[in-house]
């Protein structure tokens, strides 16, 4: 479906804006400057992977008005690494430039009660679930939502701001654990694998779909993503399926932009929708070297209203997520993770992302792996995942 609105073509050499410094912004800035892209950053930390490599870092608050306002003189296009930027700034900078996704879909994004009722009114599935707005509301919580899962409603991040609930009275002490925020109580569904759909869609309404990768999470943060050449012939309609949902929410959101959608797949075979991401994703990792034009890429030429690349596979790939923790031997002291190892793998692509402190849990990195087929992929990932003692089953 096309979109109504005009579309708005800035040629390589112009600005883009995004908001957030981090390593999504980072990762943007780099594909926008291969294009031919200046970037310029608005973050309020002094330093910040985005920041280190942008052509101009504005340091303020997200919702600095003069800040905002500088941004969005010098940027015809603005967008956004994190969901969690306030949506009023996203639509002040709207006012001057064209931003991608918008406010209204990014705020969507920002409240999984938003999230989860949107979903729903598509007609797709979520986990069953109840809005938690009191104490009140886990007394009057259905009976079949238990074993769950607490989540705050908004600013959760990587398994933060979640709980696993056994029972009524745990959820109770959760919820008082949490601050008493607006949450959500999901129920604890049997799975049977994760896995994730990256698509960008243009200000034209054009879209491409990348394969869906299979996801692997570790304390609630993305750990492995594994992508085939081909869709395997066993999971061709529960990936159309994933594919037709996620195209169905970037529609129902009118989205311009890179979006992430996450899926369980439950153990009878049902599909149900976890979480949208208005941001290029973890698990779309994998394409900034195993497909034709990689999820940052696709993320520039959307902002910019060029036409979006390819989004086939060129070879099969297992990506690894890189935690602060590699840095840290047994005895907790630090040391330097074996890169030159890592690099003796001929198929691996190493991403760093500049951050100055390696801390536990903390993402500083990621490594793709690349093969003709998936198994010569996974052989590779264990050598890499064996010099970085990442646990890894091949």
């Amino acid at each position: 479906m096309k979109s109504s609105s005009a579309s708005l073509c800035i040629a390589p050499g112009g600005w883009l804006g995004i908001m957030g410094g981090g390593q999504l912004g980072r990762m943007f800035c780099h594909a926008a400057q291969s294009l031919g892209y200046r970037v310029a950053v608005l973050h309020p930390g002094s330093s910040c992977p985005a920041g280190m490599v942008a052509d101009l870092h504005i340091q303020a608050d997200y919702d600095d008005v003069q800040a905002l306002d500088r941004l969005s003189q010098l940027c015809p296009a603005v967008t956004t690494e994190f969901e969690n930027v306030p949506a009023k700034s996203l639509e002040r900078l709207a006012q001057q430039s064209h931003v991608s996704p918008s406010a209204s879909a990014v705020a969507v994004a920002q409240d999984r009660i938003c999230e989860k009722a949107f979903i729903q009114g598509l007609g797709i599935p979520v986990a069953p679930y109840a809005p938690i707005l009191s104490a009140d509301d886990l007394v009057r919580a259905p009976d079949t939502l238990f074993p769950g899962i607490l989540k705050a409603a908004r600013l959760g991040y990587d398994g933060k701001g979640q709980v696993r609930v056994a029972s009524r009275d745990d959820a109770l002490r959760a919820f008082t654990g949490l601050g008493g925020v607006d949450c959500v109580l999901e129920a604890n569904l049997s799975l049977d694998f994760e896995i994730s759909v990256v698509m960008a869609r243009g200000q034209d309404g054009e879209t491409v779909v990348y394969v869906p990768a299979v996801n692997e999470h570790r304390d609630g943060i993305l750990a492995v993503s594994t992508a085939p050449l081909h869709v395997p012939y066993n999971r061709k309609v529960l990936y159309s399926r994933a594919t037709q949902a996620a195209l169905h929410i970037a529609e129902g959101l009118n989205y311009c932009g890179v979006l992430g959608v996450e899926f369980f797949v439950l153990r009878d075979g049902d599909l149900v929708v976890n979480e949208i991401a208005p941001r290029p994703h973890n698990s779309g990792h994998y394409t900034m070297d195993a497909s034709i034009s990689g999820q940052f890429e696709q993320q520039v030429r959307a902002m910019a209203g060029l036409p979006l690349g390819g989004s086939t596979n060129v070879c099969a790939c297992v990506m690894l997520n890189i935690l602060g923790d590699v840095w840290f031997d047994a005895s907790g002291a630090q040391r330097e993770p074996d890169w030159a190892g890592v690099l003796m793998v001929p198929n691996a692509k190493l991403h760093l992302y500049g951050k100055l402190e390696a801390r536990h849990g903390r993402k500083m990195g990621h490594v793709n792996v690349l093969g003709p087929t998936l198994k010569e992929a996974r052989q590779g990932a264990a050598r890499v995942a064996e010099c970085l003692g990442i646990r890894f089953r091949p």
